[in-house]
């Protein structure tokens, strides 16, 4: 039995990379899916189209997250259409590059509207309809960098995601007697376009030094996903699980 059936999801940011494969794995095992995107129609119109091939029902919603007033938009067409919202994955995201030096306030500002404000707004208008269902499932897609700090990006990307952490705990100790779960999943290495800027012998050198010898892919992350969107993760909240193959490990 499909372990999502019957249940509506958002995933933001999923016309590709990471959110695309959790916006598939979440439609496999039965959910409708609201596919989000802010760039290109071309890309979300591919991912519906997949989803309804496996069967279940997909839409496409163009909505940047970092705008109050179209995050509004996005949870309303989706309870319009779909008549509740059972799980939210707050996936969009920007990694900017630079020393502390060349980050202009414009980047600054813009890092964290989408990373953190966005991540904000989404829940603000998610959670009275996940209130007035006793029922939900929140996922943050944070970082290893909002543990470790920022290594080769920018200094204010860890921030980012680490406020974005803070904020998943925070509404965890809130939500909970709503019957309302909020959990985060720090990915690192994983193959998708963020990582374009990595040549194959930094590539290769990262192999070497994640334990299992390998990088992740979209699907590694949408697994654990999965897992805590499932009633199986009923009694899991407020935990920022690692999808890094090993390469970090909590203490």
């Amino acid at each position: 039995m499909q372990r999502l059936s019957g249940k509506t999801a958002i995933v933001t940011g999923s016309s590709y990379g990471i959110g695309r494969g959790v916006a598939m794995l979440l439609a496999e095992e039965g959910a409708n899916v609201v596919v989000n995107y802010s760039k290109s129609e071309e890309r979300a119109q591919s991912a519906v189209s997949e989803i309804k091939e496996q069967g279940s029902e997909a839409l496409a919603v163009k909505a940047d997250v970092s705008q109050s007033d179209e995050v509004r938009k996005l949870i309303n067409v989706c309870v319009e259409r779909f008549g509740r919202l059972d799980i939210l994955v707050n996936n969009a995201g920007i990694l900017p590059f630079g020393s502390i030096e060349e980050i202009t306030d414009e980047i600054l500002d813009r890092v964290f509207r989408v990373n953190f404000y966005g991540t904000f707004y989404c829940c603000r208008e998610a959670v009275p309809v996940m209130k007035k269902q006793r029922y939900g499932k929140i996922v943050n897609i944070s970082s290893i960098a909002a543990k470790r700090g920022d290594n080769t990006t920018a200094a204010c990307y860890g921030s980012s995601k680490g406020a974005q952490s803070v904020l998943t705990k925070s509404l965890a100790r809130q939500l909970g007697p709503f019957g309302i779960n909020v959990n985060a999943v720090a990915p690192h290495a994983i193959i998708t376009p963020m990582i374009d800027y990595w040549d194959q012998k930094k590539r290769d050198e990262m192999k070497e030094r994640i334990p299992v010898r390998r990088l992740g892919t979209p699907r590694d992350v949408a697994v654990a996903v999965l897992f805590l969107v499932s009633d199986e993760a009923d009694f899991i909240t407020g935990q920022i699980i690692n999808v890094n193959g090993g390469y970090l490990m909590d203490s």
